[in-house]
């Protein structure tokens, strides 16, 4: 299923300057939720229209959500300096802010992809609004994710088989030990970018997501 949606690029106001974006937003039926989706590292040609993310935000849409990608500071168009995923937090939290504004009435949803994961998945578990996460590629070879061992919220972890940056025996450890409802989708054969199966990254999320949040 893929929904028609109208979209909008355009800026928000971010704690380092405006923040260049995209927003889709269903155009025939009312959204069932609004989704984030962070980019991966700017330093390494990580950008809003990187295949992953652009592939990730397809599945939220094909499950009526409304979604938003936006480059974090520095990079595109968007104002500011990389500060190595300190302040890309709160560019993610504003992100969520202008969801939150413009779709109140709305469950969150956030998601991100391998640095983008790192950096947004930590926002997301902080903050109330956010009811779901996805976690796209987790670097776990070089990042920690401590953070989450206090986070209950229901998580979706999509992770290729061969990815050099995130161990897949690590990932399965570090997903079994998390509280509340947590699920790994594993991509077998694939790296870090899913290349020749990026379809099983959209059917894991749109899978995870069918019926959520649930009417009635």
């Amino acid at each position: 299923m893929t929904t028609k949606h109208d979209s909008k690029q355009f800026s928000f106001a971010g704690p380092a300057g405006k923040l260049e974006a995209v927003l889709w937003t269903p155009a025939e039926v009312r959204p069932r939720f609004a989704a984030v989706v962070c980019h991966p590292h700017p330093l390494f040609g990580g950008t809003l229209h990187n295949k992953v993310v652009y592939q990730a935000a397809k599945a939220f849409d094909g499950q009526q959500g409304a979604v938003l990608r936006f480059n974090f500071r520095g990079t595109g168009s968007s104002e500011g300096e990389h500060d190595r995923g300190f302040g890309e937090r709160g560019d993610a939290k504003a992100a969520l802010d202008f969801l939150a504004e413009n779709f109140a009435d709305l469950p969150l949803v956030l998601a991100g992809f391998s640095f983008g994961c790192w950096v947004g998945l930590r926002v997301g578990c902080e903050d109330e609004r956010v009811k779901r996460l996805v976690g796209i590629g987790a670097p776990v070879n070089s990042s920690n994710f401590a953070y989450l061992e206090n986070c209950s919220k229901p998580k979706l972890f999509v992770h290729g088989s061969e990815d050099v940056f995130g161990d897949i025996e690590k990932v399965r450890e570090l997903v079994t030990g998390l509280p509340g409802e947590n699920e790994l989708a594993v991509v077998d054969g694939v790296d870090h970018f899913f290349k020749g199966k990026i379809e099983e990254l959209d059917k894991a999320i749109r899978g995870w997501m069918k019926g959520w949040p649930s009417e009635g």
